[in-house]
């Protein structure tokens, strides 16, 4: 049973990855680099990230996430954080991350941000 399990799906040109389970150390930030990696080889760059479904981030997890972040905006990307839990929404503010990404709560909203 992997810690991470990544579900696909497209609206538009936004490509949205739900998540749910745990990204930490190991396999979780590895399954996420590896999608977004393929993704941005299909030439996709519009990428939201729906949290709402992850229980677990640990330190390794938000690396993975910044790292996301910059290697979609290099490929004159957007990378958005949809739905964080309130536990994940704390660990962005501590490390001052909440600033770095766009947050959303609603998926349309989110959506249309792309635009």
């Amino acid at each position: 049973m992997a810690d991470i399990t990544i579900s696909e799906r497209q609206a538009g040109d936004v490509t949205i990855l739900d998540l749910s389970g745990k990204v930490t150390i190991g396999e979780g930030s590895v399954a996420l680099r590896t999608t977004i990696r393929r993704l941005l080889g299909e030439g996709k760059n519009k990428i939201l990230l729906n949290l709402a479904g992850v229980g677990y981030i640990d330190s390794s997890g938000i690396g993975e996430l910044v790292s996301s972040f910059t290697a979609v905006k290099k490929e004159g990307g957007t990378l958005k954080l949809l739905k964080l839990t309130q536990k994940i929404q704390d660990l962005l503010a501590i490390t001052k991350l909440l600033t770095v990404f766009d947050v959303y709560d609603d998926e349309g909203e989110a959506l249309a941000s792309y635009n």
